[in-house]
């Protein structure tokens, strides 16, 4: 969860992804949370690909849901639907304080 770099208009999200279609599921894991990669090079160097909790301004709030700027909001929904994933999308007004409430504590090295 990023709060610091974005302080602008606010979208929350919803998506949901059929438990029997694992599948998607693992897939939209990747795009939201990001993962880890090895590279095709001859030195097979493994790297982290970020998801979109880790650009500035977005929250997860829990699961399935995050609240993003708006611009973010669209490129996921628009991932997301490409996936067949269901998304619901609206304008929301929440200070930044408020936000702090969701930050999870970072998590511990791999």
């Amino acid at each position: 969860m990023t709060i610091e770099g974005y302080d602008g208009e606010r979208v929350l999200l919803s998506y949901d992804v059929s438990g029997s279609h694992r599948a998607v599921a693992a897939r939209v894991c990747q795009i939201v949370f990001g993962r880890r990669r090895v590279s095709e090079g001859p030195e097979h160097v493994r790297y982290r690909e970020k998801g979109f909790i880790h650009r500035p301004g977005v929250v997860w709030v829990g699961q399935s849901v995050l609240i993003m700027p708006p611009g973010d909001a669209v490129e996921l929904e628009t991932r997301l639907r490409g996936l067949g994933v269901r998304v619901a999308m609206g304008a929301v007004s929440i200070g930044r304080s408020t936000l702090e409430a969701f930050r999870r504590p970072a998590p511990l090295p791999a």
